[in-house]
């Protein structure tokens, strides 16, 4: 049983990547990282950081170098919006959702668990 545990948090431990130091992300402000080949925006609301997937679900836009509004994040291409802290697509035309991964800061680096990410759900379509 602690060999089971112990190999649960050696994965965990893996899955922790640093992305970028805190300070290379100012305060209101996004920077694209990539990491194993996945493109991610971490972005500073206040002091509080969120990672994010970096392409937009509707195009192939990064969202690092979209407008941030509070707490939203618009497609520099098409004008779709997402929420920077959950994930949801909040503005047309995009309605699929990115996933966003929990993350912490340690030793002044912004960590994220990339396999603790929320995926993105399908839209649910009216008929």
């Amino acid at each position: 049983m602690a060999d089971g545990a112990q190999h649960g948090r050696a994965r965990a431990a893996a899955a922790l990547a640093p992305l970028c130091a805190v300070d290379e992300v100012p305060a209101g402000t996004a920077r694209r990282v990539t990491i194993g080949g996945r493109a991610l925006a971490v972005f500073n609301l206040d002091g509080a950081f969120h990672v994010i997937d970096d392409t937009c679900s509707h195009g192939f836009a990064s969202l690092a170098e979209g407008f941030i509004d509070g707490a939203v994040v618009e497609c520099p291409w098409h004008g779709g919006a997402f929420d920077i802290r959950t994930g949801p697509a909040v503005g047309a035309p995009c309605v699929t959702p990115v996933a966003v991964y929990p993350t912490g800061l340690r030793d002044g680096m912004v960590w994220a668990d990339l396999a603790g990410g929320s995926a993105p759900s399908q839209p649910k379509h009216e008929e």
